[in-house]
């Protein structure tokens, strides 16, 4: 006989402080993955443009290169070009010595000086190319010596961040894991409302806590009977000025509690630093009573 499955409670039967708890543990499992990637940085993005420059830097070089060989051919084809006019020259010279009137020297000589003209045409070409080369071939050495500039700032920065990502690869992944087990459990609307007030707030902070009677996001005054409100976990309640989701200092400690960990490290701390404040508030209430009574 086939075992039935444990049903899973339906998403929409969750009471009000189920959701809130669902909601504060999102927040705080996506606030890890904020400061690891806070970490990180601007790592990821400066890799990716040294990267880009690179490619371009090497385009660069290929290009001159290509005009650098260019420019060789077109040397070369001004080089043959003067040999062939210096042998159309001595030809021409050579049948001076055998015209029988004028205008057959007329011609020859026209002819002798047009190859003339050419040999100095493609002398002046192969000059002007060879300072063109000088000056891609210093261009060249530049592009070059930036290269290697930029491939040992990227090298540099890939080490960094690889270091980075070894030592946060691990708990990054858990808690994507912890994150997205947990927004299953959510409902579409309050998911869809979390992720549009994480994506507007600049610390990424969606489900805040009421703290010293004021929202842990924007710092606002929480009207008292909103806070009763939300202490009693009956309604889902959000911050009028800035629209984020309020709970309750308590709930909050249990949760934390709850998670264990470093979140339990986190309410130790906020726990001691609560001793902390009430201590300080005791000793400056005996200081003015006392005060009070020297007057009197």
């Amino acid at each position: 006989m086939a075992t039935k499955k444990q049903a899973t409670p339906d998403i929409a039967e969750l009471s009000v402080e189920e959701k809130l708890r669902l909601l504060y543990k999102l927040q705080l499992f996506d606030s890890e993955l904020d400061d690891i990637r806070i970490l990180r940085g601007e790592l990821p993005l400066e890799v990716e443009d040294l990267e880009d420059e690179i490619q371009g830097l090497v385009t660069r070089i290929d290009n001159f290169n290509e005009k650098l060989a260019n420019i060789d051919n077109n040397i070369a084809e001004y080089k043959n070009k003067i040999k062939e006019s210096e042998k159309l020259k001595a030809k021409y010279d050579e049948q001076l010595h055998d015209v029988r009137n004028n205008r057959e020297y007329e011609s020859l000589s026209k002819e002798v000086e047009f190859q003339e003209l050419e040999i100095q045409l493609s002398n002046k070409k192969i000059k002007e190319a060879k300072e063109e080369i000088s000056l891609l071939t210093e261009q060249v050495e530049v592009a070059k010596k930036e290269l290697e500039v930029k491939k040992e700032e990227l090298l540099l920065k890939k080490k960094e961040l690889n270091s980075i990502e070894k030592e946060t690869e691990k708990e990054e992944k858990e808690l994507l894991k912890k994150s997205e087990e947990i927004a299953k459990n959510i409902e579409p609307r309050l998911l869809a409302a979390y992720k549009r007030i994480r994506l507007n707030a600049r610390n990424g902070l969606a489900v805040v806590r009421v703290e010293r009677d004021a929202c842990g996001g924007c710092f606002n005054k929480v009207p008292p009977q909103r806070q009763v409100d939300i202490h009693s976990h009956k309604k889902i309640i959000v911050c009028e000025h800035c629209g984020r989701l309020l709970i309750d200092r308590p709930l909050s400690h249990n949760i934390l509690e709850e998670l264990g960990g470093k979140f339990k490290e986190i309410l130790l701390k906020e726990q001691e630093e609560e001793k902390r404040m009430l201590e300080a508030k005791a000793k400056k209430g005996r200081r003015t009573t006392r005060t009070t009574k020297v007057k009197k």
